[in-house]
């Protein structure tokens, strides 16, 4: 496990973040993603020592260049987490075209995009780990997020199909679904409403980043190489799945 490649997309903030620092602390030598915010990551690198690789996850050749960075600088990626993901809310009758392409081309696309690029390498070296990230949003679905939950939902039966693909080959593929977690997005949702959100909530409080984490953490490691096609619900009650 010490000294493995791992790739974490949008990996410089909120529940991303979180993970790179975590499989950093753990001896993976990890390349963190961001797609937009250069000062963030900056800042993100600076503090935590982790490099960071701009490029656009949603854009296929984009994504096979910065693989090509990562490699070069690190070695091949051995482990992936799809971690990016955008929300542009509406309900169906006023969402724009561009509100439903940006969600699935960052969301859904990506993982694509991130498998499609690292796969071969993983057959060929007999091993992968490969963890991507739902929410509890594409299990139960939401108000106002059509273009969200049929994302979340396409990553878990993404999911399942390629780890049928991978198991032969040494190749681990999980999600996990977090349901509210306590960052910079579901800070942003009007107070009121998340309220409501946190009543609804069994365990009587939105998820913290380390929850996730510890999710992920075991997913990547050699103990979990029996468990792939899982997918994780890792929100305190909220939906049974």
């Amino acid at each position: 496990m010490v000294g493995r490649v791992a790739l974490v997309t949008g990996g410089t903030r909120g529940i991303g973040g979180a993970i790179s620092e975590a499989l950093h602390l753990s001896g993976y030598k990890v390349a963190a993603n961001f797609g937009g915010n250069e000062e963030k990551a900056k800042a993100f690198e600076g503090a935590t020592g982790i490099p960071t690789f701009k490029f656009d996850v949603g854009d296929f050749a984009a994504v096979q260049e910065g693989v090509t960075a990562v490699t070069e600088r690190l070695g091949p990626v051995e482990v992936l987490v799809n971690n990016a993901g955008i929300t542009r809310d509406g309900t169906l009758h006023k969402m724009a075209f561009e509100q439903w392409d940006d969600v699935i081309r960052t969301n859904l696309t990506s993982c694509f995009n991130l498998c499609r690029a690292v796969i071969e390498t993983m057959r060929e070296n007999h091993f992968g780990r490969i963890v991507n990230i739902g929410s509890v949003n594409g299990q139960a679905g939401q108000y106002g997020q059509v273009n969200y939950a049929a994302a979340k939902s396409g990553i878990h039966g993404f999911t399942k199909a390629l780890a049928q693909e991978g198991a032969r080959a040494g190749i681990t593929v999980n999600a996990v679904a977090p349901g509210y977690v306590n960052t910079e997005m579901v800070q942003a949702v009007p107070e009121k409403v998340l309220e409501k959100i946190i009543q609804r909530i069994p365990v009587g409080r939105l998820g913290e980043t380390r929850d996730i984490v510890r999710s992920v953490m075991f997913l990547v490691s050699d103990e979990a190489d029996f468990i792939t096609g899982s997918t994780v619900s890792v929100n305190g009650g909220q939906h049974m799945y």
